[in-house]
């Protein structure tokens, strides 16, 4: 008999959402309307090969037993009851609420396995609720995006590690055709006529995109399919980005937005700058977007083949970046001709290695042996005459890293010393050219007890 998996938690918190992302179809309707859902609905998913069946449930309120509410909970137990394993969603934009912290006790009193999942974490927006999870007593949360299909390859790990599930050969090459099935999502964003639908054009061997000597011919962002030396990759095509205070027209105010939209749910971003006016300050403020959405970035140099002294401008391309766009160490820079179509094998490869980059995972062992090897070689300064103690680190997630130390006291650490400790992290575990948060916590938390 298949694993059984129930969805519980709070009304409205995407279960619906997830539900159908496990099972791969739009079986659950979902709204941002609280309450939609009001039975069981069971569905099959395949997790490591493996059918399983999962239970998408009502929200779980307290109201009286004879409403509609209360009828609601109860069948939201029943689901519970004959569960194998237990996935605790809550909404990581809301934060920790007093209902969750209810769940999450009934959960730990009825004995079963449970994973905790922080849902809607689609770019910065979810970080502080992420963390407040911890209090919840069960265990480090996975932090998803139901609706963009983030971090659904963590969270199917997690559940196949907590029912024992090993596929075999049968699975793991299902699994591996799932993986292959799922398109990298690359933005290719950048300042009007730097060539970006030139480029799109040559990645996909047609003509798709209109492009011409006139800035702004893109207004939608477009998004297209192509398989790149066997990899799938959904490319979206935008608008050119100026400065707001220059930006009048209605069209373009939309199609400005679409192009940042495109960013927030794009998995690589290429910006395309033009090599006759590199890196103008339009072009770092797009870098910064990118890195603040906490997106991968590659910079591609669009027109090298007009640059006379290419090894001279590279090198100050690269001495400029490193000062101009510090938060983002290491970031790829690679020549390319969009409309001769050179570079394009180096741009894509580089665009690959930022995807492996920004999924890195390290393991919680290798993360605090290098934290004790960091502060041996650079300890934190006392403050008030106390020594700051940074006991324990972890990862709660990927895309971008991101980490949590925990410490006797966060808010006397100096900016200068997590920069520090942020510098030291993307050398050691190499880590350039990716967003990477660092959070610091207070060390009252389930891992580390004074």
């Amino acid at each position: 008999m298949p694993s059984a998996i129930a969805i519980v938690g709070r009304p409205n918190v995407g279960k619906s959402t997830l539900f159908n992302r496990l099972t791969g179809r739009r079986a659950a309707l979902v709204s941002d309307r609280p309450g939609l859902t009001r039975d069981r609905r069971h569905g099959e998913a395949l997790i490591a090969g493996d059918a399983v069946t999962v239970i998408d449930t009502a929200g779980l309120e307290e109201a009286p037993s004879a409403s509609i509410a209360g009828r609601m909970r109860t069948q939201s137990e029943l689901a519970l009851a004959g569960a194998d394993l237990v996935l605790v969603v809550f909404d990581a934009r809301q934060g920790v609420l007093p209902a969750d912290a209810g769940i999450a006790r009934m959960v730990l009193s009825r004995g079963v396995p449970a994973i905790l999942v922080a849902n809607k974490c689609e770019g910065r927006a979810g970080a502080d609720g992420f963390y407040e999870a911890f209090r919840l007593g069960l265990g480090e949360p996975i932090a998803i995006s139901a609706e963009h299909g983030e971090g659904i390859g963590e969270l199917t790990a997690a559940i196949a590690a907590a029912l024992g599930l090993s596929a075999g050969d049968e699975g793991n090459a299902s699994k591996a055709a799932r993986a292959a099935a799922a398109a990298l999502r690359v933005a290719i964003v950048g300042r009007p006529n730097a060539g970006k639908s030139t480029l799109v054009n040559q990645l996909l061997g047609e003509e798709r995109m209109l492009t011409g000597p006139e800035p702004g011919l893109t207004r939608d962002a477009i998004a297209s399919d192509v398989v790149w030396k066997g990899r799938p990759l959904r490319l979206f095509d935008t608008a050119g980005l100026r400065r707001k205070a220059r930006i009048v027209d209605d069209a373009e105010k939309l199609a400005a937005s679409d192009a940042v939209r495109a960013v927030r749910f794009a998995e690589v971003v290429v910006l395309v700058i033009d090599a006759e006016r590199p890196l103008e300050h339009q072009d770092l403020t797009i870098a910064d977007l990118v890195e603040s959405e906490g997106r991968a970035l590659v910079i591609a140099v669009n027109k090298w083949d007009l640059v006379a002294d290419k090894q001279g401008m590279l090198s100050e391309l690269k001495a400029s970046l490193a000062q101009r766009l510090a938060q983002l160490p290491g970031v790829a820079l690679v020549p390319i001709s969009a409309l001769a179509g050179r570079g394009l094998d180096s741009l894509m490869a580089a665009v690959f290695a930022a995807y492996e980059t920004w999924n890195k995972r390290v393991p919680t062992p290798d993360l605090n042996r290098w934290l004790a090897a960091a502060l041996e070689q650079h300890a934190p300064a006392a403050s008030k005459g106390r020594r700051v103690k940074l006991r324990f680190m972890t990862q709660p997630s990927a895309r971008p890293p991101t980490f949590i130390a925990f410490c006797s006291r966060p808010e006397a650490l100096t900016k200068a010393y997590v920069r520090y400790l942020t510098n030291s992290l993307r050398t050691a575990f190499g880590l350039a050219g990716v967003p990477v948060r660092l959070k610091l916590r207070k060390s009252d938390n389930p891992f580390v007890r004074d």
